[in-house]
């Protein structure tokens, strides 16, 4: 619907609407052909099965789009982090030295720390036990690296 309005002698006048801006612009854009080149023309767009994030579905897309994610992803994201530098860790232990192997043990034991610190966080964040983490055992992953010391 077009906004009406007088003019100083009150003549009825008729502004055109943000819809007619909107559709002309639209237009113009076609003609000059910037819609040529877009990724599936002519074809269904794609959806994405978000079927298990629920009532979330939409959130979740918008902040996909937005280059974000939910706050326990991001958790999740810095927990797997972690434990790929555990890992890490785990593998240079073959190399180290006798005389450091103290050393890469207290610093394993910090770093299994703020794995367990990581996961707790992804835990108490996250929507559902699905998405929960089991905390690692210190003990276990002391072994792993003794074990990981002796595979030389």
């Amino acid at each position: 619907m077009s906004a009406k309005r007088r003019d100083a002698e009150g003549r009825p006048q008729t502004a055109h609407s943000w819809e007619s801006l909107v559709e002309r612009q639209i237009r113009e854009a076609m003609e000059a052909g910037a819609f040529q080149d877009l990724p599936h023309q002519g074809e269904r767009l794609p959806i994405e099965d978000d079927s298990a994030a629920g009532e979330w579905a939409m959130a979740h897309r918008m902040l996909k789009n937005a280059g974000a994610a939910p706050p326990w992803i991001e958790s999740d994201k810095e927990a797997r982090r972690l434990l790929a530098e555990l890992d890490a860790m785990r593998a240079r232990a073959a190399r180290v030295s006798a005389v450091s192997r103290d050393r890469l043990r207290r610093d394993h034991a910090e770093l299994v720390r703020s794995v367990n610190r990581a996961i707790e966080r992804v835990n108490a964040e996250a929507p559902t036990e699905r998405q929960h983490r089991r905390p690692l055992d210190a003990a276990a992953e002391g072994e792993r690296l003794e074990r990981a010391f002796d595979s030389r």
